[in-house]
């Protein structure tokens, strides 16, 4: 729309401009929000969000939601309008879906069906709809579809959950590093010093100096990732979405050289697990899971059961099982020695996103405590199970939000856990207290914990990096921000 005249009594219009990029952005936004996250990843790649000038940490959560409810009260507001511009005295009795205020014919409907509504009780000597009042919103506050604020519509869970004063972490303890340039996915410690590697939307992974002892403070080195074509390494523009050290690219962590590629599965790789300095195993949308060793190939071995996309694997401490959860909703635990599955635990009602073992048990530096298997799901729980007897021993339901991420601390006695709620809450394995809470500025995707277990790493959506540290007497936050 033109601007209109200069003039300062009239009313200026801005010129209206929507991009392709703009949209798409604010449709993946809203998917990995809404917990989709493989679907968002699949058109994050289509529609080359990375290539994007946008910055998401700038763009609020719930922004293509907040648009679209914009976009439905100016219908609503457009059928209230006479021809000449004056206001009906009134509102609408029911509500526009989202699908009706699109539709033309509905909304014309509706205008017309208003006009004689009101024509009528004009006649009657009445100047509101009966139930008008019904749909006015209490303290002011919007309604979407009847119902106040428009939140309940999201699950009922927008709101803070409630933290008792002595577990909650004050948000006060925090600092800002800038690198990232976009989401970061992923993150995790050196298993033998205080270097935190993180991976993003970027297309870069980068490995964060922590050593508190370092004095030229907190350097980063930055690993672009590339891709073969023509014989040459060519930038890539897909998102890092998962890292560990050792480290279906392998990379010197000293050169940041690419030394292998394995491309075995036949659709997206969603995360990979060493099970010794030689041999590692990857999964993938494909419903696979590969083991493969460096300088071989093709798999050692392949395995196949889950029913739908496997969204994580992980070995155990002793390197003889392999477990996998899916969006099945099933955890599975495998052998090198059989093709089948030794166990199938289910339990969760979604897709189950991440597992971890537990550092104890024969073979660990804890081997008087019994090992245990974690796991996150989308139904906003994560479970602790006896992977021996096949039972879930604790259920921890203190999340709102789909869980992305658990960790065990070194000992084995804590197990921190990462929500899409902002939230990281860390709990007693034995008891299954909640003992720590930390409630962060975006979705947190990933939660790691140093290796003598005085520091949790969290990476979020907003693009930052959190670190807690804790000692006997106090617990403090750090946040690394793109």
């Amino acid at each position: 729309v033109d601007p209109l005249s200069s003039s300062p009594h009239t009313l200026r219009w801005a010129k209206m401009s929507i991009t392709s990029d703009e949209v798409n952005f604010l449709v993946y936004r809203y998917l990995q929000e809404s917990g989709f996250s493989h679907s968002a990843f699949t058109f994050g790649i289509e529609s080359h969000i990375s290539q994007s000038n946008i910055n998401g940490t700038l763009v609020p959560p719930a922004a293509l939601i907040s648009i679209l409810q914009k976009g439905l009260q100016y219908v609503e507001a457009e059928i209230s309008i006479n021809e000449d511009g004056t206001v009906f005295d009134g509102r609408p009795i029911e509500s526009l879906s989202l699908i009706d205020a699109v539709m033309p014919d509905v909304v014309q409907t509706r205008q017309q069906a208003f006009r004689e509504k009101l024509a009528q009780q004009q006649a009657t000597g009445s100047t509101v709809p009966p139930g008008a009042q019904q749909n006015v919103a209490k303290n002011g506050e919007g309604t979407v579809n009847g119902e106040e604020n428009g939140s309940h519509a999201m699950n009922n869970h927008t709101e803070a959950m409630d933290v008792d004063g002595d577990v909650e972490i004050p948000a006060s303890k925090a600092t800002v590093l800038r690198g990232h340039e976009s989401e970061v996915f992923i993150c995790a410690w050196n298993p033998v010093s205080d270097l935190l590697a993180s991976g993003s939307g970027d297309s870069t992974a980068r490995i964060w100096n922590l050593n508190e002892k370092s004095s030229s403070g907190s350097t980063q080195l930055v690993l672009r990732h590339c891709i073969r074509e023509g014989g040459q390494d060519v930038p890539s523009n897909k998102d890092v979405t998962s890292l560990d050290w050792n480290t279906t690219i392998i990379w010197d962590a000293h050169t940041g050289e690419a030394k292998q590629q394995f491309p075995f599965h036949s659709a997206p790789a969603l995360d990979v697990d060493w099970q010794n300095n030689t041999t590692f195993a990857s999964c993938s949308t494909d419903m696979c899971i590969h083991v493969c060793r460096l300088g071989s190939d093709r798999p050692l071995k392949t395995f196949q059961g889950h029913t739908n996309e496997v969204n994580a694997i992980k070995w155990d401490p002793s390197g003889m099982l392999l477990a996998s959860c899916s969006d099945d909703m099933t955890l599975k635990i495998w052998s090198m020695k059989q093709d089948s599955c030794v166990h199938d635990l289910q339990a969760h009602s979604k897709e189950i996103y991440t597992i971890k073992w537990s550092p104890t048990g024969p073979g660990t530096s804890n081997p008087n405590s019994n090992i245990m298997l974690a796991s996150a799901s989308f139904d906003s729980t994560v479970r602790l199970w006896d992977v021996e007897r096949g039972v879930c021993i604790h259920t921890l339901t203190r999340h709102q939000e789909p869980v992305y991420s658990v960790a065990f601390s070194p000992d084995g006695r804590y197990l921190a856990s990462g929500s899409f709620d902002k939230c990281v809450h860390i709990w007693n394995t034995l008891s299954g207290d909640l003992v720590h809470s930390y409630r962060g500025t975006g979705g947190i995707f990933e939660v790691c914990w140093n290796s003598i277990g005085d520091k949790v790493g969290a990476s979020a959506s907003d693009g930052s990096v959190s670190m807690c540290f804790r000692s006997s007497k106090i617990t403090t936050w750090c946040r690394f921000r793109s």
